[in-house]
C-alpha cells in the first residue's frame, strides 16, 4: 500500500526543495581537514594491514581471501561511520513482494536485511554516493566484507584507495570490451571458485555480492544527452530519469556465474532534495554532501529480485530487451517517487519495529523501513587498527623479553 499522499508530518513530506547549505566556509574548511585526516588515516591503516597480510597468498589462498575480506569490512565501517557523522539523513527502504520478509528494523531501529549471501546486485546510477549507500546495505546484511564492485579503471590509480581496491578484488573496466572481457572473465572465475576456508553455509561457493551499474556512469546533463541520442539512433524509447543501460557486461557476468548465483537483486535509488525536473549530480557531490553538510533530504531505495533462471541469457537481443524493460519500470518507479515522495511498497506489515521511534513505527506499518546510516556500535571501528596494533606489539616482544 502506498500512503505517501496521506502523511502530513515533517518526517513524511517530500518537499522537493534543495537542501540548504548547513556550514559556512570556515566550518567547511574545518570539516574538510577533520574528515580528510580521519578518512586518510583509516585508509592508510587498511592498506598497511593489507600489505602485512599479502604474503598469505603464497601460503594459503583460502586464508588470504578471508583476510582481505576482513580489510574490506574495515573500509565498509569507515564509510558507514563517515556518513553517520558527516552527513546524517533519512533512508527509506521499500520493495515489492519478491523481497518481503527480507527487510527489517533491528531493536535499536537500524536497518537489517536478510538477502542471500551470493547475488548479483544492479542499480541505477544517480550520483557518486550510490555505492556508499549500497555498501552500507551490505553492512546491514553482514556482507560488507564480501562485496565486489565493477568500476571504471581510472579509479585504480587513486593513491592508497586504488591499491586498496585492488586488494579487495574489485574489477576495473576500461570500457573497451576486447580488453575488458578477459580481465572480467579472470575475476569471475575467482568468484565462482570454492575455498575450503569459506564462512559460507553453501557447500560450494564463497559469499559474494557483485555490484554492477549497467548504465556505466552516473546521471548528468552530458550523459543524459548522449543517452537520448543513442535511444533516438536505435529507435528505442528514451528514459526520463535514467540513462539507457548497457547489457554486454551484465550479460557476460550472469552467463559466467550461472549455476552459482540464484538471484539478481535490483535497487532503484532516488534522492530527495533537487528541484523538480533537475538532476541530482549538481546538488549531491561528495563535497556538498560530506564537507558542506548538505546531504539529501532523504535517500529512497526500492528493492526487487529476479531469478537468474528466468532471465534470457542465451541471446544478446532478448537480454537487452529484458534489461530495457526493467529500466523502463525503474523510470516509472522514479516518476512516482518524485511525484508522491515515496516509492510504492508491497511490504506492509512485514517490517517489525523494536524500540524504534514513533516515526519508524508509522513507516513500518505502511511498508517502509525508515532509518539512518549508522554503525551498530562505535567500538567496531577498533577493528580497523587491530592488526597494526598486534603487529606493533609482536615487534616489541623480543625487546621486552631481553632477546636483543
Amino acid at each position: 500500500m502506498n500512503v505517501a499522499a496521506s502523511t502530513s508530518d515533517k518526517h513524511h513530506t517530500y518537499t522537493g526543495a534543495e537542501p540548504r547549505l548547513k556550514h559556512g566556509l570556515a566550518m567547511q574548511v574545518f570539516r574538510s581537514l577533520l574528515l580528510a585526516t580521519w578518512f586518510n588515516c583509516c585508509c592508510v591503516a587498511i592498506l598497511a594491514t593489507q600489505v602485512i597480510g599479502s604474503p598469505l597468498y603464497l601460503i594459503s589462498k583460502d586464508h588470504y581471501y578471508a583476510y582481505m575480506a576482513y580489510t574490506k569490512q574495515s573500509f565498509g565501517l569507515v564509510i558507514t561511520a563517515l556518513t553517520q557523522w558527516g552527513c546524517p539523513t533519512v533512508v527509506r527502504v521499500s520493495g515489492d513482494k519478491s523481497v518481503r520478509d527480507q527487510i527489517h528494523l533491528a531493536e535499536d531501529g537500524r536497518l537489517k536485511t536478510d538477502f542471500p549471501e551470493r547475488l548479483v546486485m544492479i542499480a541505477n546510477h544517480q550520483v557518486y554516493t550510490d555505492w556508499i549507500y549500497l555498501w552500507w546495505v551490505a553492512y546491514t546484511n553482514q556482507m560488507h566484507g564480501r562485496i565486489f564492485i565493477i568500476l571504471k579503471e581510472s579509479l585504480k590509480y587513486i593513491p592508497i584507495i586504488g591499491q586498496g581496491m585492488t586488494f579487495y578484488g574489485f574489477i576495473f573496466m576500461a570500457r573497451k570490451w576486447l580488453s575488458d572481457k578477459p580481465r572480467l572473465q579472470h575475476r569471475l572465475e575467482k568468484l565462482k571458485t570454492q575455498h575450503s576456508g569459506s564462512l559460507s553455509s553453501s557447500p560450494q561457493y564463497d559469499p559474494m555480492w557483485l555490484l554492477i551499474f549497467p548504465e556505466g556512469t552516473n546521471l548528468s546533463v552530458n550523459t543524459k544527452r548522449r543517452s537520448a541520442e543513442y535511444a533516438a539512433k536505435q529507435g528505442i524509447p528514451s528514459l526520463k530519469h535514467e540513462i539507457i543501460p548497457r547489457s554486454t557486461g551484465l550479460l557476460f557476468c550472469l552467463q559466467q556465474l550461472r549455476g552459482t548465483v540464484e538471484w539478481v537483486y535490483d535497487c532503484t535509488v532516488a534522492y530527495e532534495g533537487p528541484p523538480k525536473g533537475s538532476l541530482p549530480d549538481k546538488y549531491f557531490t561528495l563535497r556538498s554532501t560530506y564537507l558542506q553538510g548538505r546531504p539529501p533530504t532523504s535517500v529512497n531505495m526500492y528493492w526487487r529480485r529476479f531469478a537468474v533462471a528466468d532471465i534470457p541469457l542465451d541471446d544478446q537481443h532478448d537480454f537487452d530487451a529484458w534489461l530495457r524493460v526493467r529500466w523502463a519500470e525503474k523510470d516509472q518507479l522514479l516518476d512516482e517517487c518524485f511525484e508522491t515522495g515515496r516509492f510504492p511498497t508491497d511490504l506492509g506489515g512485514s517490517i517489525v519495529v523494536g524500540s524504534g521511534s514513533p516515526e519508524q513505527a508509522y513507516a513500518a506499518a505502511n511498508g517502509y523501513a525508515e532509518t539512518q546510516v549508522r554503525l551498530g556500535h562505535w567500538a567496531e571501528l577498533g577493528r580497523i587498527f587491530m592488526v597494526l596494533v598486534g603487529t606493533a606489539l609482536l615487534c616489541k616482544l623480543p625487546k621486552l623479553f631481553g632477546i636483543y
